[in-house]
């Protein structure tokens, strides 16, 4: 099981990597996503597991008869945020694999059809909506829609991915009553914990809100100080603003993408347009935090002389994972850390929609993440498969 953990991960660690920062850039249907989907096909071959694709491209290696219902999946994603860590959503699916040559290994012959999944696009990062593929997978979004998005290119998500012809939904996860979701911790809990595994009780509520700030292009030299209106002063003692509010409630608000009009250093913008990632520990706490920045935008652009408006482009409430599964899985891995986490999951999307969902997380020694400096040790890697393994054990049999 070492050997091959080791090997998979070697296999995957230079595939969308920059030789600059060190980060990873494997978004959807771009060239190293690519070559992670057929390294995925391939894994699953030389296990004799048969892959099922649905048309948004999410992936299944399934093990076992998928005739009857009562199916176990596990798995993430392959892709990442841009210039993002290795584990994220890849150690899942390796470990999954892993898990997988580990029940063998125990002798172990599933009663149940157990599936390894890679959802397409969980992070957002090329069509700004987060879990796009599992949203899809389960219905909670529709084709109409999601093939209308574009990336940064223009490109729309229908001219990558063809969809279904007559817009009907997936029915790749038909039959699916559980899933166990591996990922590395988002976070320093089980540092705190001195913990090498834990499991997730919740998601934290969270959302993607678009800014659109206007005023009046300008020149930079001539034009009084008094005399502009001028978005980017309002985004900036925006983005302070929405810091202030997320410390003083323990909340998180974070501005991460921004985008200029005209984008000339000697001509004062017309239009700054800003995406506001918003996360509480509660679904009142982010209506109270979101409306909070929204309203300290419109009062500096009154005094700004400028305009404001804001779309909310994705919201998810938060997600209690099933409670009996969660314990169960807890009591069996040695009574671990139970903990909450602040970052979206593709397990969220799948709780939502009446699937028994666990996630376990491995140790993460950095405490960083959706960054080159996100790490995992082996050790607890391969503790992670362990646990994963033992979870399964008990749901296939």
């Amino acid at each position: 099981m070492v050997a091959g953990f080791e090997e998979m991960w070697g296999d995957l660690a230079p595939v969308g990597r920059s030789p600059q920062s060190g980060g990873y850039f494997r978004q959807p249907w771009h060239s190293a996503e690519l070559e992670l989907r057929a390294w995925f096909r391939e894994q699953a071959s030389a296990r004799g597991l048969v892959v099922e694709e649905d048309p948004f491209g999410n992936l299944v290696a399934w093990w076992g008869s998928t005739a009857a219902d009562g199916k176990v999946l596990t798995g993430s994603h392959l892709d990442s945020v841009l210039d993002g860590g290795a584990y994220d959503g890849p150690l899942g699916v390796v470990s999954s694999f892993a898990a997988v040559d580990l029940l063998r290994e125990r002798g172990i012959t599933p009663t149940r059809a157990l599936g390894v999944a890679a959802f397409v696009e969980e992070e957002g990062s090329r069509f700004g909506r987060a879990c796009l593929g599992s949203r899809l997978a389960v219905g909670a979004t529709d084709w109409a829609d999601a093939r209308e998005l574009a990336d940064r290119e223009g490109v729309r998500l229908g001219d990558v991915v063809e969809g279904p012809a007559d817009g009907a939904r997936s029915t790749l996860l038909e039959g699916v009553d559980t899933y166990v979701e591996l990922h590395v911790e988002q976070g320093r809990a089980l540092i705190d914990h001195d913990a090498a595994v834990g499991v997730c009780s919740t998601i934290w509520p969270h959302g993607r809100y678009r800014f659109d700030l206007t005023g009046r292009a300008d020149h930079a030299g001539s034009t009084r100080m008094e005399d502009r209106a001028d978005p980017m002063l309002t985004y900036a003692a925006t983005a302070l603003a929405a810091a202030t509010h997320a410390r003083a409630t323990h909340q998180r608000a974070t501005f991460g993408r921004l985008d200029v009009r005209p984008n000339g250093t000697n001509a004062v913008p017309s239009q700054v347009t800003a995406w506001l990632d918003a996360r509480a520990d509660s679904d009142a706490a982010l209506a109270d935090l979101v409306e909070a920045i929204r309203a300290e935008a419109a009062t500096h652009a009154d005094h700004d002389g400028t305009a404001v408006a804001v779309t909310p482009e994705s919201v998810s409430g938060e997600v209690r994972f099933d409670v009996p599964l969660r314990d169960r899985l807890a009591a069996r891995l040695g009574g671990v850390p139970v903990l909450p986490t602040q970052a979206g999951h593709d397990a969220g999307i799948l709780q939502e929609a009446g699937i028994a969902t666990a996630m376990l997380f491995v140790r993460n020694p950095s405490g960083v993440s959706h960054s080159p400096f996100e790490s995992a040790e082996t050790a607890d890697c391969l503790a992670g498969v362990e646990a994963l393994a033992d979870a399964l054990t008990e749901l296939v049999r």
